[in-house]
């Protein structure tokens, strides 16, 4: 017991030490890593549900239960209580050793060299513009692709990007997963995660066709070692416009219409905002649409603000420091990194 207890002592505290001292974080992600999520995510590729789904929900339900059990006998619930946050403590420490810990590596900036830009309207509206013929020049009717197709495409492309990205290079055996509960997932307007304690990547059943493939990327960014949602925007849109499929090329462009509509709208006069929409394809704004109300459709405001509520509280608790507002700064991601290609 005492071993034990000394041992879960010593993780704890060198968890904390590789997130405060300075290149811990990035020694972790591309060193330990890569061998972590290679073993873990090979033993995960052997069943064909989710395990991580299982073991957090399994935790969930066991925990209820014997607290339940206990207050209901009235006795040992110090002992109860104990050994819940024995437990708790153990999955604290799986967690950040088995992928948590790419939260503290070096950011995106540091590890690409690329310079940080400020904001300049003439800058902002050229790339505006430029993203808008893109977005309206790889219009195609979205369908439905195969998970294998999608698989081979993200991937290899993935593997040209990881030396430079300073990425795990993905494996053939790591594949996407549906998640145990899509539909309470689509109440809260989760289209999909990462399952951290088997690197496992989990995709929602309700993804429309044009989600699918930039979803897929963007959750697979994950399991490759990036935990910032702006970065995992960044490389699932460079992904995908790079296919050789025009589909998921368009995925690709379409992932990032609502981040380049909503900083549109911040930086432009409502005459101008309106006028560069009026620009974006009819056939774009109506997918759009469909999108937004697909979603809408399945969403629980009451439920889904609690959730976003609680992933903004663990976003900020792990150096995002603007929780769930991460997801659109994939915008100065792009706008960096075509800057330093001019």
């Amino acid at each position: 017991m005492r071993i034990r207890y000394v041992i879960q002592i010593a993780l704890v505290v060198a968890v904390w030490c590789f997130m405060f001292i300075p290149e811990g974080g990035e020694w972790y992600a591309q060193t330990a890593y890569p061998v972590l999520s290679a073993g873990l995510s090979r033993i995960s590729s052997f069943f064909p549900f989710s395990l991580g789904d299982l073991f957090i929900y399994g935790s969930i339900a066991g925990l209820l239960f014997y607290a339940l059990i206990a207050i209901i006998r009235r006795k040992g619930i110090r002992r109860m209580l104990r050994r819940v946050i024995v437990y708790l403590a153990w999955v604290y420490v799986w967690f950040y050793w088995a992928w948590g810990l790419n939260y503290y590596r070096d950011d995106f900036y540091t590890r690409t060299r690329l310079q940080r830009q400020t904001y300049s309207e003439e800058h902002f509206r050229s790339f505006l513009a430029a993203y808008t013929d893109s977005l309206n020049s790889a219009y195609c009717r979205p369908v439905a692709l195969s998970a294998g197709l999608v698989d081979q495409e993200v991937k290899s492309v993935y593997r040209e990007l990881a030396a430079k990205y300073k990425l795990v290079p993905p494996r053939d055996y790591q594949q996407a997963k549906q998640m145990l509960f899509s539909s309470l997932m689509s109440a809260v307007g989760v289209s999909g995660y990462i399952g951290p304690f088997f690197i496992e990547y989990n995709l929602n059943k309700d993804l429309l066709p044009v989600q699918y493939p930039a979803t897929y990327a963007h959750e697979l960014a994950h399991v490759l070692g990036i935990a910032n949602e702006a970065e995992a925007n960044f490389y699932s849109y460079q992904v995908c416009i790079r296919s050789s499929v025009p589909e998921i090329r368009f995925s690709g462009y379409f992932s990032l219409f609502p981040y380049v509509a909503s900083n549109a709208r911040r930086f432009l006069s409502k005459e101008d905002y309106q006028a560069w929409l009026e620009q974006v394809r009819p056939e774009v704004r109506h997918l759009y649409k469909e999108e937004t109300v697909h979603w809408q459709a399945l969403y629980n405001p009451m439920v889904g603000e609690w959730q976003n509520a609680l992933y903004d509280f663990y976003l900020k608790g792990n150096r995002i420091s603007s929780g769930t507002a991460n997801y659109s700064e994939v915008i100065a991601l792009i706008m960096a990194e075509g800057a330093a290609r001019k």
